[in-house]
């Protein structure tokens, strides 16, 4: 089960940028949807990028769960209030959450080791 978070995260920004690239209207407004969303407002941004990988896991988004672990860990949350979120995750989306938790919690450990060593 073990994958390379870090290259997931990595090939999804690249992938990400080829899309911009090549529908880049639809990306424009995808994109200030995004950055409208995870703006602080009444919730702050660790808070909602908390929520969206709780969405992550509990809706099976192989590429989600990498990037909004890394987000997350971006945005100031720690590692316990990540682990709650995977929690909540696998309350709410069951069984397969679990599997999914497992992943997010291996990608946790793999953004730590990275942000330790630089």
């Amino acid at each position: 089960m073990i994958k390379d978070h870090g290259k997931n995260y990595s090939d999804l920004e690249k992938l990400m940028s080829q899309i911009n690239e090549a529908i880049p209207a639809i990306m424009t407004g995808f994109n200030n949807l995004q950055k409208a969303v995870i703006s602080d407002g009444v919730l702050t941004n660790k808070t909602k990028e908390l929520i969206a990988l709780g969405i992550a896991i509990a809706n099976r988004c192989d590429g989600g769960i990498p990037y909004h672990i890394k987000n997350c860990l971006d945005a100031g949350a720690s590692f316990p209030e990540i682990m709650e979120t995977i929690g909540v995750a696998i309350w709410m989306g069951g069984n397969i959450s679990l599997v999914n938790g497992c992943e997010a919690l291996e990608a946790l450990d793999q953004f730590i080791v990275l942000e330790k060593n630089g």
